[in-house]
């Protein structure tokens, strides 16, 4: 039986470690366009309260975000031991393409296109393709790399999620806070006679009320330029949507591929906020009627910030090395890989380890 397998895996962490006290000097204002009024030490307090978020990671203003999706593949490409002249796809998801450091979106030529350049690959059968599907984007990338394998319409396909999210977001916005930068990466290849390998995915896309929960607005301060567009969040609507149809789209996909939350080694799920996505894993143990074991859901939140399509390779691939202290892989284990984003789009996919 023909497996999608997951053959080398990689990740960028940016350098630059921003704490609490890099926002001491910034002036936030409210949806209404109001100043608030509050300290910024009780703004970042409360902040860490909801999600958790100690630290995250900025790039460097001299890397894009094609370098760090293309440091993250490298590292994939030289643990599978290929040669990338032999990649058929490079398969990029993003949410705002080649940042410029002005902050503007930038989509010519495509961020999988400039990774492939960038990787050195000549080969033009290799098809560079735009995942543009919100922060479940690199889960999607997965899902599509596997029907490409399944159809035998490609044996290799490099799947990378990276993201610069720190050069869209308003300063004058709180929800900053939130958003970070990094890449991951993994090489995924077709194997005959294996058990390990992509084994069922699930998709999920509400496009109605939903498309207003996770877009682009112009800036809180109504006294400055209103023409540049950031990310702009509507959390109580997000959290209740994630909460209500998050844990049953894993159930589902879980039972899809013959199992049991009890065979699910790791649930991997996008660190968007630590207090939503401990409520997504508790209500999942919910409808099985058991109690939520926390060690199976990973958080790297805390450090790392929302990376959006980066955070759930970049967990994969620490954990994969042993550079998550307290986690590993299960030798045949079950990981669920699952994300919530704009769209708003839901998906997960179950993946059995080597």
């Amino acid at each position: 039986m023909l497996k999608s397998v997951i053959t080398g895996s990689g990740h960028y962490l940016p350098e630059r470690v921003i704490d609490g006290s890099y926002f001491n000097d910034a002036v936030f204002y409210d949806e209404n366009g109001n100043k608030i009024e509050k300290s910024n030490e009780e703004i970042v307090k409360k902040f860490v309260e909801i999600t958790e978020i100690e630290r995250r990671r900025y790039i460097t203003d001299d890397l894009l975000n094609s370098d760090i999706g293309a440091k993250a593949a490298q590292q994939a490409i030289e643990e599978a031991g290929i040669d990338p002249e032999t990649i058929d796809y490079v398969i990029a998801a993003s949410n705002f393409g080649e940042v410029t450091q002005n902050g503007l979106a930038n989509f010519m030529p495509s961020v999988s296109a400039r990774i492939k350049s960038k990787l050195g690959i000549k080969n033009r059968r290799c098809v560079n393709y735009d995942m543009i599907f919100g922060c479940p984007g690199w889960v999607e990338g997965m899902i599509l790399a596997n029907d490409l394998i399944q159809a035998k319409r490609a044996k290799t396909i490099l799947v990378v999620g990276t993201e610069t999210l720190s050069r869209v977001v308003d300063i004058y916005d709180r929800d900053r806070l939130i958003f970070a930068d990094g890449a991951g990466a993994v090489i995924l290849q077709a194997k005959e006679n294996t058990e390990e390998g992509f084994i069922t995915s699930n998709t999920i896309c509400d496009n109605d009320v939903e498309l207003e929960y996770l877009s682009n607005g112009c800036s809180l301060n109504p006294e400055v330029g209103q023409d540049r567009m950031f990310i702009r969040m509507r959390g109580r609507k997000i959290y209740e949507y994630a909460l209500k149809n998050v844990p049953d789209a894993i159930k589902d996909t879980i039972s899809q591929a013959g199992l049991d939350i009890e065979d699910i080694d790791k649930i991997l799920i996008h660190q968007a906020n630590a207090k939503m996505d401990h409520a997504i894993i508790h209500r999942l143990f919910k409808l099985y009627g058991k109690e939520y074991r926390e060690e199976i859901a990973p958080m790297t939140i805390q450090e790392f910030g929302n990376s959006s399509v980066a955070t759930v390779p970049t967990m994969y691939d620490l954990i994969k090395k042993d550079k998550m202290q307290g986690h590993s892989f299960k030798k045949g284990g079950y990981v669920a890989m699952a994300s919530v984003g704009a769209g708003m789009n839901i998906n997960c996919l179950i993946y059995k380890n080597e």
